[in-house]
């Protein structure tokens, strides 16, 4: 697990709307893996193992690759860049942090000097600093619409847990390449989806599921826990297992899918545990509620400090994640 997320960390990030380079990266990947790859007009990479079921079903495991980050949105005389954001930023973590554009002009993110110290910082009182003395200089290496996003990165804290950015959500990736390793010849159809813009707002995965038209799916993200520092009370811990989403703010899962996972969960010995997130949503609220509509669960990574430059995760939660989806799609454990 370790070899394959570090190999979804890309040195040019993929902020949401210019998913390229992630999109190349895990293309090459799954090529191999699958018997037709390819991307749709809003950029989602759909990868299709076609199954040996007579009347095969058909199967959507969804992760998306999009990231969080930023737009040039002006260039001071002075030379800084002023940057709105894509997706949800949190300026409080994202200050003082290196950032890096897609064409790899590297920069920093810093408030202003006269923020007030217990004041938090906004969009609009953060620049980006590229070392740039004047505007011409500045636009002689960034223009308008320009993306960034904090520099990647993977630190591995001890045998099981690992941080950095951005596991949201190449660790969900992650996940649906192992499961494509080892569902070598499923019964149903899988049609393996790394979707596009999930950050603002879940649009690309809605297109791939109208154009699937699929009977079950399942989604695979990060979900906050219970065991952060100021953390809301939740039944979700790092390393306690993958958590089966029963609700979030966006969607309420199939019960009798929420049921057979975690009864297979439980006959198997897969930790497991149930996820209630009170706030937030991911592109199974999506999927779910496109065309006639779809079964649609979600297997959730247990994260902390989501959407920051230190993102942690345990790998056990992530492996786990795979044992249950190849032990529910009938392949070899």
């Amino acid at each position: 697990m370790i070899r394959t997320l570090k190999k979804m960390l890309p040195a040019t990030p993929s902020v949401s709307g210019r998913e390229g380079g992630a999109r190349e990266i895990i293309a090459g990947v799954m090529r191999p893996l699958c018997d037709e790859v390819r991307a749709d007009p809003m950029g989602n990479l759909i990868c299709l193992k076609k199954g040996s079921a007579a009347s095969p079903r058909k199967v959507m495991l969804c992760a998306h690759m999009d990231e969080i980050g930023f737009i040039v949105n002006f260039i001071e005389e002075n030379g800084y860049l002023r940057v709105a954001p894509i997706g949800g930023i949190s300026y409080t973590a994202a200050a003082f942090t290196e950032v890096v554009f897609e064409t790899g002009v590297r920069g920093v993110l810093v408030p202003e000097a006269d923020l007030p110290a217990k004041e938090a910082p906004k969009a609009e009182k953060c620049y980006v600093d590229i070392g740039a003395t004047s505007r011409r200089e500045a636009e002689r290496r960034v223009k308008i619409g320009d993306c960034c996003a904090l520099t990647s990165r993977l630190t591995r804290l001890n045998a099981n847990r690992v941080a950095g950015r951005p596991l949201d959500d190449r660790v969900g990736c992650a996940c649906l390449i192992q499961i494509a390793k080892a569902l070598t010849a499923p019964a149903d159809d899988i049609y393996y989806v790394f979707s596009v813009q999930e950050e603002v707002g879940c649009r690309g995965a809605k297109t791939a599921a109208f154009a699937i038209g699929a009977d079950l799916a399942l989604v695979y993200d990060v979900t906050g826990t219970g065991d952060e520092q100021g953390s809301k009370p939740m039944a979700v811990k790092l390393g306690e297992g993958v958590a089966v989403k029963i609700k979030d703010r966006s969607v309420i899962c199939d019960r009798a899918l929420v049921d057979e996972l975690l009864d297979l969960a439980k006959a198997n010995k897969i930790p497991a545990q149930c996820e209630i997130l009170t706030y937030g949503g991911t592109d199974t609220s999506a999927i779910q509620m496109t065309g006639f509509g779809c079964r649609a669960g979600a297997l959730s990574i247990p994260t902390r400090y989501i959407h920051s430059g230190v993102e942690m995760i345990d790998l056990r939660d992530a492996q786990n994640a795979v044992r249950l989806t190849v032990a529910y799609l009938g392949g070899s454990k």
